[in-house]
């Protein structure tokens, strides 16, 4: 069964994407303190990369790990959203869906700090 909120094609749609994208990243800045924490990092490092001599591809690397951080603590961040939704009771599979999440978030953050020392000690 498909959702009832499904029926905007076109431009309307974008629209409307657009705006719930927008929506969904001042959330995550005004609600999550991992995700503000990881925008500051980004605030920083992104600029970095630009201003480093370095390959465009190389730039892309480091913006791209960068990036990859707060698109992986955005998925983190609707899993746990979800899962409270469900039930605020403790419960393992709660437990193993949040940790998950964690772990994703560590992994992509390993990456990053991979790639910089990669490209920047070369």
């Amino acid at each position: 069964m498909e959702s009832p909120f499904k029926g905007k094609t076109g431009l309307r749609r974008l629209i409307n994407a657009f705006g719930y994208s927008m929506n969904g990243l001042a959330t995550a800045f005004r609600v999550e303190d991992a995700f503000r924490q990881e925008v500051l990092l980004a605030a920083v490092l992104i600029p970095l990369a630009l201003w480093l001599e370095l390959s465009g591809i190389e730039r892309a690397m480091l913006i791209a790990s960068v990036m990859l951080v707060l698109v992986v603590e955005l998925l983190n961040s609707a899993v746990e959203a979800t899962v409270d939704r469900v039930s605020l009771d403790s419960h393992s599979l709660a437990k193993r869906a949040k940790d998950i999440g964690s772990a994703a978030v560590f992994v992509a953050l390993l990456n990053a700090a991979a790639i910089w020392a990669l490209v920047l000690l070369r």
